[in-house]
């Protein structure tokens, strides 16, 4: 067990550090091919690319895994709604109406043909 552990932290350093350098360079290359020329931006070079990267992954990528709330919580309601009544899920979705306006309802169970 200890063996493999030596191995697998110089491997994951050297996958981010090759993720880090193929990612900047699809990022650099795609901005310096398409938005020069559609919208008269600068050139930018690797490391700006890199920071870009870095940017998006932090605004809008998430870091690993299923992520919270999202691991279980889907499959949890559709569960607990596939168990109640017509009565309960009316309610239901009176109470979502009220406190979301109407606009999260949720879908009807998937029924089979």
């Amino acid at each position: 067990m200890r063996k493999r552990l030596i191995w697998i932290a110089p491997l994951a350093i050297l996958a981010m550090a090759a993720f880090a350098f193929l990612g900047g360079e699809v990022v650099k290359l795609l901005w310096n091919w398409l938005l020069p020329p559609l919208f008269g931006w600068k050139l930018i070079t690797f490391w700006q690319a890199v920071g870009l990267l870095a940017l998006c992954r932090i605004l809008f990528g998430r870091w690993g895994g299923r992520g919270f709330p999202r691991s279980g919580f889907r499959g949890r309601m559709r569960e607990r709604w596939e168990k109640m009544t017509p009565e309960e899920r009316e309610r239901m979705r009176e109470r979502w109406s009220s406190r979301c306006g109407g606009f999260a309802t949720p879908p009807e169970p998937k029924t089979s043909m």
